[in-house]
């Protein structure tokens, strides 16, 4: 249950995340698949600062400013 859990989250920080940074971007899949791989970049990032998510809406914040991480990285890169 903790797999999907976190899948869907990262759809939800990847939607989340394409809204917030609009422009040029890679399509609704695009975004949603950037952002399950942010979620984890997020929860990587935060963990390194001693930061941790206990709750749900800590879990998609994490996982959101993951995303828009990535997102913008990736976005920079090409």
């Amino acid at each position: 249950m903790g797999l999907i859990a976190q899948i869907l989250i990262g759809i939800l920080a990847g939607w989340l995340a394409g809204k917030i940074m609009r422009g040029r971007g890679f399509g609704v899949l695009g975004d949603l698949l950037l952002g399950i791989v942010g979620s984890l970049l997020g929860g990587a990032v935060f963990g390194l600062l001693g930061l941790h998510a206990y709750s749900f809406i800590g879990s998609i914040v994490v996982a959101t400013v993951g995303a828009i991480l990535l997102l913008y990285l990736v976005r920079q890169i090409r």
